[in-house]
């Protein structure tokens, strides 16, 4: 069996949202090394502190501090620390029930070895020196073994409240296009064909093939070239820039049928007008010089395809 490609590979986007008066109390506290929960209707004080009380749904908003020192109720050794966690070294993930509150908080525990954290033990928070209003002011907790700090007096008002954030989320994992994808990529690559894989059962063609049809569920194996020219099925015209992609807006990015195939593959239209691109449209892959797959498609010149012809792909 060929050798099955795998590569390493990376999402991440800026994910922003907004604050309502009760997280962004909490935030804006954590500013200012005042940590904040809120009571529910039963006299319960929940930290971090939530809208909706979580078991009875009743909104809440009576907000109230509890302390800088708790205790772990439970915990985790991090011997391996990742990219943007709160520690660079070994760490203990811990739940840490603030003096004052009836829940636990998530945080990390500078210790030096797991040796050395225990279930009950007693911690307090250290601050980040720069602080702006983000979980992250608490740089983490530390071991304590003096007195129970004092909670500070604090109505939950504050100058300047935090009114939204900023979480940049990241998933780092290695991919694989599977048998059937690992077989048109190289096709692409080192012979410039597109190869798709035929369903015994429908016989439809699936470009690129996924090694089964999801139509019928059954697997494929009999591989079949399509195009090299193909129908814009659908389109859509691009207004707005892509980080890192150098290609001028606007642009046109279809749904193209190769010839042959049974479904519709993504891929840029150049060469024309994006005013002139139309649903029908005859295309041809146009690669540069030492190009992986196709830079963008092309007119081919010919007649625009009949709607009937390409209906069943839309």
């Amino acid at each position: 069996m060929p050798e099955v490609l795998k590569a390493p590979l990376v999402v991440e986007f800026p994910f922003t949202r907004s604050l309502g008066p009760v997280q962004s109390a909490f935030l804006t506290g954590l500013r200012e090394r005042v940590v904040l929960g809120v009571k529910t209707r039963d006299g319960r004080t929940l930290v971090p502190p939530v809208e909706y009380d979580p078991v009875t749904a009743d909104e809440l908003g009576d907000l109230v501090p509890v302390g800088v020192t708790g205790t772990v109720t439970t915990w985790a050794w991090n011997p391996a620390p990742r990219r943007g966690q709160p520690l660079d070294t070994p760490f203990a993930w811990v739940l840490v029930r603030l003096d004052n509150a009836d829940t636990a908080l998530l945080h990390a525990l500078d210790a030096p070895g797991p040796d050395t954290v225990r279930t009950g033990m007693r911690v307090r928070i250290r601050w980040a020196e720069e602080r702006v209003g983000a979980i992250t002011d608490i740089a983490c907790f530390e071991p304590y073994d003096a007195d129970v700090a004092e909670v500070p007096v604090h109505a939950g008002e504050f100058d300047e409240p935090v009114g939204g954030i900023v979480a940049e989320a990241r998933l780092d994992y290695t991919y694989s296009p599977g048998r059937a994808q690992t077989a048109y990529i190289k096709a692409l690559e080192n012979e410039r064909r597109a190869v798709g894989e035929r369903c015994p059962s429908c016989r439809k063609v699936y470009v690129p093939p996924r090694g089964a049809c999801p139509t019928c569920g059954v697997a494929t194996s009999e591989q079949v070239e399509v195009g090299p020219a193909g129908t814009v099925t659908t389109f859509c015209i691009v207004n707005i820039k892509a980080k890192n992609l150098d290609i001028e807006v606007p642009y046109v990015y279809a749904h193209i049928a190769l010839d042959g195939a049974d479904l519709a593959l993504h891929g840029r239209i150049g060469g024309i007008p994006y005013d002139q691109v139309r649903m029908g449209l005859r295309v041809e892959p146009v690669w540069t010089e030492g190009g992986r797959y196709p830079d963008h498609y092309r007119p081919t010149g010919e007649p625009d395809a009949e709607y009937d012809t390409y209906k069943e792909l839309l």
